[in-house]
């Protein structure tokens, strides 16, 4: 067995000194060859919802922009300035909260990922799912850096679940507020998530309704906008997400029972509805009671001049500004005055915070600043036993040949369908 694992180490460190100097060349030019994994749940773009995955697609537009040569793996249909490569016949969509597409979507992700870094070596690869970042260690085998944006919460079970990442995967946070809750965990960066401002609208002259847009859960709070709307005299517009069992059970037990007949569900509004609901809205209402990592339905109502008004919790002091761009209130019973008040905010303030903190241009900048802190800073050291030491690399070896992947582009789309061979 000895003799076996010594082996094995040589192969490791062979590849990884081979890798090493060629990332660190790499990190100081122009390009870099950059994979974004996306989650398997929508399109990208998604039509509707899908926080994640509007967040990557403006993220990989953004990147080819700025001359780097982006490969995106997800699901569904082709949809940014990336290369795209699809993991599944359909999106994922109705098995969302299942542990089974989250698994095998990362198993995917893995062979494409080493079938491409033979083909045209990846610097760095960035996993914005949930289950993927447990290829670090396979990635650091090849020399790939890693990066993984932690979208959700990092509460006692989730930070436990990060620290027992391989150290090759480093961490971005989304606010400063989710990164200090685990300041333990392997972060590299923060960098704020962003929209671009010209992919939505502006409208100044508000109609007679205040906005809920998000999940019927209970951290969301649609049974708090509804009592604060009634409370302050306001029709509300419910554009919730209900598919999925929980959903189905809050907002029967918790939402249809404050329905008056003022009040509108509206459904799950896809992109174009989104934009004309946010833009037409008196305020957007944001009352969670959880440490909400971000909340880019802020951004998207600010952007459309509307305000938020809100509770305390997450990173939502950092997105909006109290008194300027909507209103903070420490209590629910502060919700009705907050929302009396949006008209007195300037919806010109609410855009132009968007546009100098949070555009896309700006959060590009920073992942790129990422990536090249990542890359330089080289893929970290196997760990050894104590007794051993780290065997002589010895002259490259050539690779064993891979089985051939079936791809069919299609011209114009920026598409491409993969079938990836088992491992040898």
């Amino acid at each position: 067995m000895g003799h076996s694992d010594d082996k094995f180490s040589e192969s490791v460190f062979d590849l990884l000194s081979l890798s090493v100097a060629a990332h660190a060349d790499r990190a100081s030019e122009g390009s870099l060859h950059i994979v974004l994994v996306a989650p398997p749940y929508f399109d990208v773009p998604p039509s509707g919802y899908g926080g994640v995955e509007a967040v990557v697609a403006s993220l990989a537009d953004e990147l080819v922009d700025r001359g780097h040569r982006v490969t995106l793996l997800g699901a569904g249909r082709a949809g940014t300035k990336a290369r795209f490569i699809s993991l599944w016949d359909e999106c994922q969509t109705a098995r969302l909260g299942e542990p089974y597409p989250e698994i095998v979507h990362a198993m995917k992700a893995w062979q494409v990922i080493e079938q491409l870094h033979r083909e045209d070596p990846v610097d760095i690869v960035h996993d914005h799912t949930f289950a993927g970042p447990l290829n670090a260690a396979g990635y650091r085998m090849l020399g790939i850096p890693a990066v993984v944006t932690v979208h959700g919460p990092v509460d006692p079970e989730m930070c436990d679940y990060y620290r027992s990442f391989d150290r090759n995967m480093k961490l971005v946070a989304i606010s400063d507020r989710q990164r200090a809750l685990a300041p333990n965990l392997n972060w590299i960066g923060r960098v704020h998530n962003a929209i671009n401002p010209d992919e939505w609208p502006f409208r100044t002259e508000k109609l007679d309704y205040a906005l809920f847009l998000g999940r019927y859960a209970p951290y969301k709070g649609p049974d708090l906008a509804l009592r604060a709307a009634h409370e302050a005299g306001i029709r509300l517009i419910l554009a919730g997400k209900c598919n999925e069992p929980p959903e189905k059970k809050y907002f029967a037990e918790h939402v249809r029972p404050l329905l008056t007949p003022a009040d509108d569900v509206f459904g799950e509004a896809d992109a174009t509805a989104k934009r004309q609901l946010l833009a037409g809205a008196q305020c957007l209402l944001f009352p969670i009671s959880w440490e909400e990592p971000f909340g880019i339905v802020m951004l998207e109502a600010m952007v459309c001049g509307t305000p938020v008004v809100a509770l305390r919790g997450g990173a939502v002091s950092e997105v909006v500004e109290h008194g300027v761009t909507g209103f903070i209130c420490d209590h629910p019973d502060e919700l009705p005055e907050a929302i009396a008040r949006a008209s007195e905010l300037d919806p010109y303030a609410c855009r132009e915070r968007v546009e100098r903190l949070f555009a896309t241009g700006n959060f590009a900048a920073g992942y790129d600043a990422v990536y090249r802190q990542a890359v330089k800073a080289g893929i970290p050291a196997a760990p050894r036993r104590e007794g051993t030491r780290r065997p002589t690399v010895p002259a490259r070896r050539p690779l064993a040949p891979r089985p051939p992947a079936i791809v069919r582009e299609t011209p114009g789309a920026h598409t491409v369908e993969t079938t990836v061979g088992t491992a040898g």
